[in-house]
């Protein structure tokens, strides 16, 4: 459940206070546990009291399912596809009207779709969603299951005529049709639902010469699915290039799409890229599940003294603010929830990405589309002549988008842009490299952040431990160093699927562009040379703070290691 729409309903009912509210949201998007475990271990009401008044603002009542036996002709109601799709579990019927729990009860679009695709009446109850999920996996059998399901379905019997490789053989309307056979279709599905309910950011389709695998990136990792056979590889990516709007034909050239759906009521965008290899075509999906980002800057987990200084920098009239890191380091989502900060209606904002992540409401953004000739470069140009207030440019690759982005900074503008460094000096060396003057650089650049992604340890799985010196020497510290800090590590569970990791944070690094360092710049003065005298100046490095996540219990040694 939302954990804002549910504290919303407890406000309203007199409950909570709007502080205590806030609170509870915060925890919810800090510790990834659901909002009725939060409220309820509050002691603020009990369990039964939490589901009543979810139930009254709903103008429902709570199920009994103490007595459900799960009678055939009542799991009959809702077909398993169905049922695991939306989180949805059929208690009962009466004529036309089908009762039903669903995991997320206040999802109602799920209670509309579920109306429309049985031709019935949907009358929705209120249950724990623990208990309603437990349900599903009982009755209709895990995802596990259902993929084994249409896996036999499919069987032997989807043997293709067609090879991979054979370009002149190659026939798209039989891959069209194959793509369309109801079993693949199902089982494109459920490889997509699985993923998004296990929060993946990537789904790799992989065919190789004997085996075709599939992999889901969770929190930064690669995990793979038990392998299909291989003969499904052509049908599979030919339905996911059907989904996509692509060319089935075209299997020679790289190919970029999009699928859009909505799963369990939350809109989810796919980002599709197709690549030609010597055993067929491997895709990748980016996933974009907007519910799934928190784009509030304090939700972010910064060490206060760096939030309270972008407060103020964001704010400034002009300038440039630049936050560098590796791909998928959520550059993004940190700029994304700055200009959600200063999104106010005496502001005008506009952005140019490539391509546009996460709409939001107030902002023009424009996707990038160097086919036709919309560059960075381009559109930031246009940009000045649309009287803007600050402007954030996706990415700064090269010296003509730098040359204007620092143009527009010193004309009256606050400029918001990436770029991928090591770490924070890093983007000044850079921005020299592409050409723009120190004494330009030094003129407009107001800080720079860098940040980095590392994995949280499970909170349900968390055991304390001694670390050796060897693993001590790794982060270079002693014994003495530590003092009696505990350290901390995931064992594994079902929770984190036995990773012992469960979401992510940032560590983040803030150079502050002062006069001393204005004047190493105007000097041309080394990256090495110009981060010794930040580090001077008070600037914790990312391995420091890295140092603090490890204190603070929430991650391992290993990952500070790995990232810093």
């Amino acid at each position: 459940m939302d954990a804002k729409q549910v504290t919303d309903i407890f406000v309203e009912a007199g409950y909570l206070s709007p502080e205590t509210a806030h609170s509870f949201v915060q925890e919810v998007a800090t510790t990834d546990r659901p909002i009725e475990t939060v409220m309820i271990e509050s002691g603020l009401l009990n369990e039964a009291q939490f589901y009543q008044v979810i139930a009254d603002s709903l103008g429902t009542e709570v199920a009994d399912l103490a007595h459900f036996d799960g009678a055939s002709e009542i799991l009959h109601l809702i077909p398993g596809g169905l049922a695991r799709l939306h989180g949805a579990m059929p208690i009962g019927a009466s004529q036309n009207t089908i009762y039903v729990v669903l995991v997320d009860p206040m999802n109602a679009q799920a209670v509309e779709d579920l109306r429309f695709a049985l031709g019935r009446e949907i009358h929705l109850m209120v249950a724990p969603p623990s208990k309603v999920r437990s349900m599903i996996d009982e009755y209709y059998g895990s995802e596990a299951t259902s993929l084994d399901d249409v896996l036999s379905q499919l069987g032997d019997s989807a043997e293709l005529t067609l090879r991979e490789g054979n370009e002149e053989e190659f026939n798209a309307q039989a891959a069209a049709q194959e793509a369309n056979a109801a079993p693949i279709i199902r089982f494109v599905d459920l490889i997509l639902d699985k993923a998004i309910a296990a929060r993946a950011s990537d789904i790799h389709f992989e065919p190789f010469e004997t085996e075709f695998k599939i992999r889901y990136r969770v929190d930064g990792a690669l995990y793979e699915m038990d392998p299909p056979p291989r003969h499904l590889a052509l049908p599979v990516i030919s339905r996911v290039k059907v989904m996509s709007n692509l060319n089935i034909a075209e299997r020679r050239l790289p190919q970029d799409g999009r699928i859009q759906r909505v799963v369990n009521g939350k809109q989810i965008d796919l980002r599709v890229s197709t690549l030609p290899t010597a055993f067929g075509e491997s895709v990748v999906l980016r996933v974009l599940d907007r519910s799934s980002v928190n784009l509030d800057l304090e939700s972010l987990g910064m060490p206060e003294y760096i939030y309270n200084y972008i407060l103020e920098v964001i704010e400034k009239p002009n300038g440039i603010f630049i936050v560098t890191g590796p791909t998928g380091s959520g550059k993004t989502t940190t700029l994304y929830s700055c200009l959600r900060k200063i999104n106010t209606i005496d502001t005008k904002l506009l952005t140019a990405e490539d391509p546009v992540e996460y709409e939001i409401d107030g902002i023009i953004q424009v996707p990038i589309n160097d086919a036709i000739g919309m560059t960075f470069g381009r559109i930031l140009r246009a940009f000045l002549r649309q009287d803007p207030d600050r402007i954030l440019v996706g990415e700064t690759r090269d010296t003509e988008t730098a040359q204007i982005a620092i143009q527009a900074s010193l004309t009256g503008h606050l400029v918001f842009t990436t770029l991928h460094t090591n770490d924070s000096t890093g983007a000044v060396t850079r921005l020299m490299d592409m050409g723009v003057e120190p004494f330009l650089i030094s003129a407009s650049l107001e800080c720079v952040l860098a940040q980095r992604l590392i994995r949280r340890i499970c909170t349900s799985c968390r055991t304390p431990y001694e670390p050796t010196e060897q693993v001590l020497q790794s982060l270079g510290l002693s014994v003495h160093d530590i003092g009696d800090k505990n350290f901390y590590f995931g064992k594994g569970c079902d929770v984190c699927n036995n990773t012992g990791y469960k979401g992510r944070k940032g560590i983040y690094e803030l150079l502050k562009i002062s006069d001393p360092l204005r004047e190493m710049i105007n000097d041309r003065a080394p990256g090495v040379v110009m981060r010794q005298k930040a580090i001077e100046l008070g600037m914790t490095t990312l391995r420091e703070d890295g140092l603090r996540s490890i204190y603070d219990g929430l991650t391992t040694i290993e990952e500070v290691v790995k990232y810093t």
